[in-house]
């Protein structure tokens, strides 16, 4: 990813949504922008216009910690913007030919295997930071049985998302899936500029889907941690599911992802439904790799 283009790109974005009003700035004269200008953005960071012009224009060599915090002042930047301004500028000051990209594990850990497996009533899964699924045991692949029949998807949730004609029926919400999903996967490339293949999937996607692309444009970022999604299953019909996705320590860019069905609810009975369907196979973890690598 060319790191200048997204300073640029996200800076420019953020002064475009705020008005001056809501700064407490007057509004007058002709303006020709949509947001502030970048005089007034500077003026509320207490940075010279001309320091500030070079910082949009992309350049964050050098910036230090006190800038940072006075830009995501006066730009209002909620906590997940501000971490993405700080993995740009991160990256902005280590030069390409020393920078080094952090691998993304291939293979997952034998001991986490087993604990996907050992969740056998709920949904799981080991995912990395390309949303590619590493590990799932049977009750997640008969969750994500659409995708899995997908062979264009490779196991991969964001394709799935936007490459599938089956994920806007799956996804009731489908729309906050995908700006979710696009604004995780601009947090990792602010981490991992130099990581090729999540930038080939960025690439893929953006020429693959016109809905990816004009969601990508918005430089909206977006963190998964917990919450509550809603699915149409072609088996189980309707399913209201709490997820919660953990970091591995130690293992840097994986996570796991389980789902479960609050207690008396429909959810719930669906979820065993789904369970019991998925059970006389006997299918053996999908995994293709449970090795470290």
């Amino acid at each position: 990813m060319d790191n200048q283009a997204e300073v640029r790109a996200f800076l420019r974005s953020r002064r475009d949504k705020i008005t001056p009003e809501e700064v407490g700035l007057p509004s007058y004269g002709n303006r020709r922008v949509s947001g502030l200008r970048r005089s007034e953005v500077a003026m509320l960071a207490g940075v010279s216009v001309e320091y500030y012009t070079r910082l949009e224009r992309g350049n964050l060599g050098g910036v230090s910690e006190g800038v940072l915090d006075a830009l995501a002042q006066a730009l209002r930047l909620d906590d997940t913007e501000r971490r993405h301004l700080d993995d740009l500028a991160r990256a902005a000051n280590t030069p390409p030919a020393r920078a080094k990209r952090q691998p993304v594990r291939t293979g997952v850990r034998p001991s986490v295997a087993r604990i996907v497996e050992g969740m056998p009533g709920l949904p799981a899964f080991v995912q990395n930071n390309r949303f590619d699924i590493l590990v799932c045991n049977p009750l997640g692949r008969a969750l994500y049985s659409e995708m899995y029949a997908d062979p264009a998807c490779g196991a991969n949730t964001a394709r799935f998302v936007f490459l599938s004609p089956a994920a806007r029926r799956f996804y009731t919400d489908w729309e906050r899936i995908a700006r979710g999903a696009v604004g995780a996967l601009r947090i990792e490339a602010g981490k991992n500029p130099y990581d090729r293949e999540l930038s080939n999937l960025i690439g893929e996607l953006s020429t693959r889907s016109d809905a990816f692309r004009v969601l990508w444009g918005a430089h909206d970022v977006h963190v998964f941690r917990e919450g509550r999604k809603r699915f149409n299953h072609p088996l189980v019909g309707d399913l209201e599911l709490d997820h919660e996705s953990m970091d591995l320590p130690g293992d840097s860019g994986l996570i796991i992802a389980a789902y479960s069905a609050a207690p008396g609810t429909a959810a719930e009975d669906a979820l065993k439904l789904l369970a019991s369907w998925s059970a006389p196979s006997e299918a053996p973890l999908d995994t293709e790799a449970n090795s470290e690598s």
